[in-house]
């Protein structure tokens, strides 16, 4: 399948700090990816390459198969939706829908009037006097009516409140199956996101640490609890990413998936087994890769004190 994007040994240095480490990724047309990673991790570094709003130290990035820098038949296909949005001072919110209007082509305006209502947003106020939740629907109305090829959002909607990005989340869903077009959401609300990935790419430290189907990522990992003895017999030799231990009792998240006959050792050991949501686990890898193996130290701590 034609990628929409392929990013090769991209690398990007701050002084001493190293925000993108030798990245290699490629996105494919008509998929909703999740970009996921703490604070600093490198996701906007990452989307600020992939838009030509910044210029990496080494490596090459093709976006439909050219190089984006200056390239305005690429860049014109791109609608990119920081949550730092900047406008000029003059600007309403009409004002910027009407910019917007000239750029993208696939622009709606219908969409656009819709969203205004269903954010009950004041167009004719001037952006600055907006607050911070209405300043968040400036940006998400442009990113979903711009119905660009190529849409980032940049974590944009966490100004609005639970019940604006549950709308958000829920307009989105409907247009992209409408008008399909590849779509990169950067969020720190794994849960609340979580139905909405195609795919999921789990950025630490500048690196890719999780590339993959959200499908298959789904029910890649498990959580044991029970007898500390025996859940260590049960998941001998498996890929452990977190412990958990309180006395003789241990909570423990291996990687893989269970055979019947496995679920059945374990009901008959006396464990219990739960599932791994998509944030526990993007969390747990997240600190697995990072080496701090937390649950390993509270074992350590809990064995001194015995």
């Amino acid at each position: 399948m034609k990628t929409v994007i392929e990013v090769r040994n991209l690398s990007k240095s701050y002084r001493n700090s190293v925000a993108l480490d030798s990245v290699i990724l490629s996105l494919e047309p008509d998929r909703i990816y999740g970009l996921l990673g703490r604070n600093g991790a490198g996701k906007t570094t990452l989307m600020s390459m992939l838009t030509a709003q910044g210029f990496p130290n080494s490596g090459e990035v093709k976006v439909f198969g050219e190089d984006p820098y200056e390239n305005e038949q690429v860049l014109s296909r791109i609608c990119f939706i920081r949550e730092s949005q900047k406008y000029p001072d003059s600007f309403s919110a009409k004002h910027a829908f009407r910019s917007a209007a000239l750029f993208f082509k696939n622009w709606d305006q219908e969409l656009a009037g819709r969203l205004v209502e269903d954010f009950q947003l004041p167009v004719k106020r001037t952006i600055k006097k907006l607050s911070r939740g209405q300043l968040s629907a400036v940006g998400v109305i442009i990113g979903l009516a711009s119905r660009a090829e190529l849409t980032f959002f940049d974590e944009p909607y966490l100004g609005l409140d639970a019940v604006a990005r549950q709308l958000f989340y829920d307009r989105l869903v409907e247009d992209y199956g409408r008008y399909p077009r590849t779509i990169v959401l950067s969020s720190h609300l794994i849960d609340e996101v979580a139905n909405l990935l195609e795919h999921v790419i789990v950025i630490d430290k500048g690196r890719i640490i999780m590339d993959d189907d959200a499908e298959s990522i789904r029910g890649s990992a498990f959580t044991v609890v029970g007898s500390a003895d025996k859940v260590g017999t049960f998941l001998q030799g498996r890929e452990i990413i977190h412990t958990d231990n309180f006395a003789s009792l241990a909570s423990v998240t291996a990687v893989g998936t269970l055979s019947r006959a496995e679920k059945t050792e374990a009901a008959e050991l006396g464990l219990e087994l739960a599932p791994v949501s998509l944030q526990q686990l993007v969390v747990r890898k997240t600190i697995s890769a990072a080496g701090a193996d937390l649950g390993a130290s509270k074992t350590s701590s809990l064995e001194v004190t015995r």
